[in-house]
């Protein structure tokens, strides 16, 4: 995934931009980048590896080595941006957010006309670069965003930094992920993340319909180009990626989540599933706003049997052997044994994926003495990767726990039924359950229903992508 924030001050803009961008971390842990437009030396650009030191560490000389009065920052799970482009349209520095299933293809047709494209370290080409040489084939940026977008499958939200100075920001065609504008006594901002700019003292401006499109200046936001009718808001970020203060579409992530929780606890009391437990908590980070409205509606006391150690072990460091990933996730969890010696244990998580990292902590907890391990997700089965954008992205949909039990179960023609298998109260639902607590060692597992999902978040289900769950594609 990933994360932007730009801005544009009658003073220098880079402090903003610098704090801005860090308030993105939890969207990508693995390269970030700032670029800055100043009118004596024109656009600068600077981009760093993330991936074992946060980006504070890495960008906290960059006050001395550039200036600005407006810059864009970007923080990736992938290719390397802010990018600094030169072309037709004139030299600019552009980052996007997104995915693009159908690089290879775009490629190839790009090359047909003549175009080039410079090889990444690891062999792939970088797709922002891919996404500005799309750009490039119209006559104007507006044209081209739209050339682009069009082409694209998947999604892009694009930030572009002019070397007027000006920033031009599309959201993506369907308004999978946000966009919103902040205003301050100085001028403007944009952001993924609107708590990013009003901790900066930004007030805020207005939030991106789909696909419009529009430019900062010193005198305000200029609407390029009007926002589509069709929306689908990608639900996961409500579940899992959204930062708790976050506010998409006018519906918060952390009371999102305790409403999610809520009738998570609402289903089990009816289905006379709350007796014999003796806590109810959540697997951090984003599992604990979940388990707190569980909790709350259970009237089952919430604690915290285990705490993660993030002081030395960030969330970004990630080593390259297998052995040593387990070794770091065990390092991580200290155990509280007053609180989970002999008990018995409901926890909530935000989401089960592969289940690789819910089958150790369960070990974990039971090597500490729990009596009884109970697990639930706060969303549906994720039967199917994310092909819109990286979210519960899988190299093989086979790496997915529900999906690869279903085959187990009964082969690919179990695919057929995903609807019953991913409902409780049918035969294939209940054992699916059954299969994967199995497998994970334990005493059960349950998933919040789709339409659980969609009363927490609150928003007219066809404004919603859920196709992780029920594989429901765009129209």
């Amino acid at each position: 995934m990933g994360g932007f924030f730009g801005a544009i001050s009658r003073d220098d803009a880079l402090g903003d931009v610098f704090f801005g961008t860090d308030y993105h971390s939890h969207l990508g842990t693995r390269r970030a980048g700032i670029a800055a437009y100043d009118k004596e030396i024109g656009l600068q650009r600077e981009i760093h590896n993330i991936q074992n030191s946060p980006f504070r560490t890495k960008f906290e000389h960059v006050f001395e080595d550039m200036r600005g009065t407006s810059a864009i920052g970007c923080i990736s799970d992938f290719d390397p941006q802010p990018l600094l482009i030169r072309s037709m349209l004139g030299t600019y520095a552009i980052c996007v957010i997104g995915l693009v299933n159908n690089a290879k293809d775009l490629i190839s047709e790009y090359l047909d006309f003549g175009g080039h494209f410079d090889a990444m370290t690891s062999g792939g080409v970088n797709c922002t670069e891919l996404v500005a040489a799309l750009i490039n084939r119209r006559k104007d940026f507006v044209e081209g965003i739209k050339f682009a977008q069009s082409k694209i499958e998947g999604t892009a939200s694009i930030l572009i930094l002019c070397d007027d100075g000006s920033i031009i920001a599309a959201r993506d065609k369907v308004g999978r992920i946000p966009v919103v504008v902040g205003k301050n006594d100085d001028g403007y901002c944009v952001s993924f993340e609107a708590f990013a700019y009003t901790k900066l003292g930004y007030k805020h401006e207005r939030e991106l319909g789909p696909g419009e499109i529009v430019r900062l200046t010193l005198d305000g936001v200029e609407q390029l180009a009007e926002p589509g009718e069709e929306m689908h808001m990608c639900a996961f970020l409500w579940s899992y990626y959204g930062y708790p203060t976050s506010t998409y579409e006018g519906v918060n992530v952390e009371k999102m989540r305790y409403r999610n929780g809520e009738i998570m606890a609402k289903n089990d009391r009816e289905s006379g599933k709350l007796s014999g437990i003796d806590y109810v908590s959540g697997v951090p980070d984003s599992g604990t706003p979940h388990a707190i409205g569980y909790a709350n509606e259970s009237r089952i006391p919430f604690a915290r049997p285990f705490i993660k150690y993030t002081p030395t072990w960030s969330r970004s460091f990630i080593p390259t052997q297998q052995k040593e990933r387990n070794k770091i996730a065990k390092m991580k969890m200290i155990p509280v044994h007053d609180l989970i010696q002999d008990k018995s244990l409901l926890f909530v998580d935000d989401s089960v994926v592969r289940g690789t990292q819910l089958r150790e902590t369960v070990e974990f907890l039971y090597e500490n003495g729990a009596k009884e391990v109970h697990m639930r997700s706060a969303c549906p089965p994720i039967t199917h990767a994310c092909k819109y954008l990286n979210f519960s992205r899988a190299t093989n949909e086979m790496e997915l726990i529900a999906r690869k039990t279903i085959v187990e179960l009964e082969g690919e023609e179990g695919l057929k039924y995903m609807n019953e298998y991913s409902d409780s109260s049918t035969e294939r639902g209940k054992k699916l359950r059954e299969t994967i607590a199995k497998e994970l060692h334990l005493a059960s597992i349950e998933f919040q229903s789709l339409e659980g999902v969609i009363e927490a978040i609150g928003m007219d289900p066809c404004k919603l992508c859920t196709y992780c769950w029920n594989g429901k594609e765009d129209k």
